[in-house]
């Protein structure tokens, strides 16, 4: 199996932007170096691709658990009842996550993360797929 391609960036909206940026003041980010350095500690969390059903067929983190961006809210508390455990979310590139950390956050999530970069940054650092 080939490696896959890191996807390009996507331009996006100003007021989808906007959105995002909002978001972003209220979840915590971690850089692709900072989420490699929790694996190398051990800590616990839980990895979840928020992207579409056909990008996570595509290719995924390995042992993540897949909760699309348009469910996540619906289901999170029958997978997830605990909702202080660390849940670190991506995307295609750190925006759909911190959208959805947002919504968790209110929902009284309180160790949510959003990985910046996301899926572009996990195939950047050779980080292992699965799919």
């Amino acid at each position: 199996m080939s490696a896959p391609t890191v996807p390009p960036h996507k331009h996006h909206s100003p007021g989808f932007l906007a959105l995002v940026n909002d978001a972003k003041t209220r979840v915590r980010e971690i850089d692709i170096e900072q989420f490699k350095r929790m694996k190398e500690a051990g800590e616990k969390f839980l990895l979840v691709d928020v992207r579409e059903e056909s990008e996570f067929a595509a290719g995924h983190a390995v042992g993540a658990m897949h909760l699309g961006k348009g469910i996540i809210e619906r289901d999170i508390e029958t997978l997830v009842p605990d909702k202080s455990a660390c849940l670190v979310l991506y995307c295609g590139g750190g925006f759909r996550s911190a959208l959805a950390g947002d919504n968790l956050r209110k929902m009284g999530y309180t160790n949510v993360i959003s990985l910046d970069g996301g899926w572009r940054a996990y195939l950047g650092a050779a980080l292992p797929i699965e799919r």
